[in-house]
């Protein structure tokens, strides 16, 4: 018995999600919908913050180029564009942050959490009500 339960161990830590560090939310992601990448580095201060890298432009609107895709309420440049900021690490993830949808033209409260070496968790809340994505570290 305690030689399948050593096994059993062993084999849970040589698991790629052992190893993913949930509070290392760091790279380049590509969205759920694949149309756009954000890059999260560090904002300077030893927390997250993502900026719009890369928009497909066949995801946009005819007459419209990754580069001329602007904000509705304030005008600013789509790419290029700090949407998430303001997290505090909290003990399996980080949290308390704000995530803006240019979609939506909104801002909710945030959570990033790494699920294992490849995937992002990121969540967008309104209260209590929260709409999960799951981002793939891009190539």
């Amino acid at each position: 018995m305690l030689r399948i339960l050593t096994l059993s161990i062993a084999m849970l830590a040589a698991s790629p999600f052992a190893n993913a560090d949930s509070h290392d939310v760091y790279g380049t992601f590509l969205t759920e919908e694949g149309t756009s990448k954000v890059e999260i580095s560090d904002c300077g201060d030893g927390t997250p913050c993502g900026k719009v890298i890369w928009i497909d432009p066949e995801s946009l609107e005819d007459g419209l180029t990754p580069e001329t895709v602007k904000t509705r309420s304030t005008g600013e440049p789509v790419l290029g564009l700090t949407m998430l900021s303001d997290f505090s690490r909290s003990s399996g993830d980080w949290r308390g942050g704000t995530i803006y949808s240019p979609k939506a033209d909104k801002s909710y409260s945030s959570r990033l959490k790494r699920l294992d070496q490849s995937t992002l968790e990121v969540k967008g809340c309104i209260g209590f009500i929260c709409q999960t994505q799951l981002w793939s570290l891009a190539e």
